[in-house]
């Protein structure tokens, strides 16, 4: 009997052993064929080869450079006082958008107190300016403070850009 217990306890540690082999073969066989592989999408062309491009001197660098820096300058030029004899007739109004800025721009003067806007120059191209005018809206006998607010446009898609303020005073005679 003791011969048969040992033989039993052999065929159990056998079948044991056969089962934990069959078991992490099967888990390693799982492993190995259910793994995914990541794939990589690349979406659009690929970049063609270079046929005709040349590597930028140092000077033509410094060129464009100076190019997108001359391009974002912008400059105001506008007489800290405007005078006309009468609130509804042509007077003096110094606005300029010198040459060299890059971009078009419309003035417009509104009053400090109220916000009343009295003037608005229209399009002004770089290079062009007014020397007179009349307000938009008549004005009484007085000085007037004011503020005068340039937009500035994109010269292609005429949108606004932004905008700069300065301050200047109407100056109405009688």
């Amino acid at each position: 009997m003791e011969k048969k217990q040992s033989t039993n306890k052999k065929r159990k540690w056998i079948l044991l052993g056969l089962l934990l082999f069959a078991f992490i073969g099967g888990g390693l066989y799982y492993y190995f064929t259910q793994q995914t592989e990541t794939v990589r999408v690349v979406s659009g062309d690929y970049l063609p080869d270079a046929k005709a491009a040349q590597k930028m001197t140092d000077e033509q660098i410094k060129e464009a450079e100076q190019t997108a820096v001359d391009a974002s300058k912008f400059n105001m030029v506008i007489k800290p006082e405007a005078v006309f004899t009468s609130g509804n007739e042509e007077g003096d109004i110094y606005i300029q958008n010198p040459e060299h800025n890059a971009y078009p721009i419309n003035v417009v003067i509104a009053l400090n107190e109220g916000g009343k806007e009295v003037y608005s120059s229209g399009a002004i191209e770089p290079g062009y300016e007014v020397k007179r005018a009349v307000l938009d809206e008549g004005l009484d006998k007085g000085e007037y403070p004011a503020t005068a607010t340039f937009n500035i446009y994109d010269p292609v898609t005429k949108q606004k850009k932004g905008q700069v303020q300065a301050s200047i005073t109407i100056s109405v005679l009688a």
